[in-house]
Parts: C-alpha cells; structure tokens; sequence
C-alpha cells in the first residue's frame, strides 16, 4: 500500500520576521509600490508581489508577516524582497533578520471515498471533531506531528499547523495507517 505523498501540494506557508524598529505605516504605504494601507480595516500595511507570489503584512511595531507564498523558499525570497525594498527607503534593517515559519498549509489526497461518521466512531473523541451539519470534514488533530487534519468524503485532506513541510507527508502516513488499521481504508 503504497502512501500518495505526490498528491501533497503546500497550499499557503505563513511565516514572521521583525525589521526591529517601528515603522510610518502613512508613509510607507506611499513610498512602497503597490502597498496598501487602511487602518479602518486592517492594522498594518499590505504589501503584495508578484514573483514569488506572496503578500508581506507590515505593521507599526516592525513586525512583518508573509502569507500565500508556496514554500519556504518562497517566504525567504519574498521577505528578502521587502527587506530590500524597506532598506531603498532608508529603513535599517539588519542583513539577515530572523525568519519562523508560523504554519504550512498542504492539500492531499488519499485517492478513494471515506466514510466520516465510521472513521470518527473509529478514531474516538479525544482527537477527533466531527460536526456534519456544521463543517463538512472531519478534524482529526495528530499529537506527532502536531498538526490538524481536515479529513472530507472525498478522500481529500487539508493538513495544518505544522511549521515544516515534512509533517505533512508524516501525518497523511499516520492517517493512512491509522484508517487501515481500523479497516476504513483500503
């Protein structure tokens, strides 16, 4: 039984960093092309590029979040690219600030039908939420790695939480093993 680890895709990569000084978000949001800033609305300044594809969360403490990049290597790319950019705007930002991965989000795929309600009865309610007239999948939350998994009908999966890419191909194992043992999965 061989485990469908090609069918993982990292979906989203949110990762944080600090430029280590407060930040005119006013200002900044004239100076760096294509940023958007609206208090009202949001508290930092939206800064958005397009290769790699990612969006930088600037805020006034000097915090800075990247979200919607496809990998780890995207997120220090692109962060290198808003450091840069702070940096031709005379911002003093150190050569390498700190990068964490705050959490990977990955899709998969265990490639046949699952029966939700019997693989929640199987797993038992200490790991597992399973509310169908409320969310369609079922949380199934993994102690090792320490991760959240979406399990639907359709055999498809949504891991979260982790911090590194290979927790996603742990718990679709774990997941996998786990269904075959209970006899859900074939």
């Amino acid at each position: 039984m061989g485990v469908p680890v090609e069918t993982i895709h990292v979906e989203n990569v949110v990762a944080s960093s600090d430029v280590g000084q407060e930040l005119a978000l006013d200002q900044l949001a004239i100076d760096l092309d294509g940023a958007d800033y609206r208090p009202e609305d949001f508290p930092g300044v939206v800064y958005r590029l397009q290769e790699p594809k990612a969006a930088a969360l600037i805020f006034r403490s000097g915090k800075v979040v990247c979200t919607g990049a496809k990998s780890v290597d995207d997120v220090h790319e692109s962060l290198e690219i808003v450091f840069a950019d702070l940096r031709e705007l005379g911002v003093d930002v150190a050569d390498s600030p700190a990068i964490t991965v705050q959490n990977i989000v990955s899709s998969a795929s265990l490639e046949q039908s699952l029966n939700l309600n019997a693989i929640a009865i199987g797993l038992g309610l200490e790991q597992v939420e399973y509310e169908p007239e409320q969310f369609p999948g079922l949380v199934y939350r993994l102690d090792d790695p320490d991760v959240v998994v979406l399990l639907f009908g359709s055999g498809k999966l949504v891991i979260t939480g982790g911090n590194e890419t290979e927790e996603a191909q742990q718990a679709l194992i774990h997941v996998q093993d786990r269904l075959s043992e209970l006899g859900l999965f074939d």
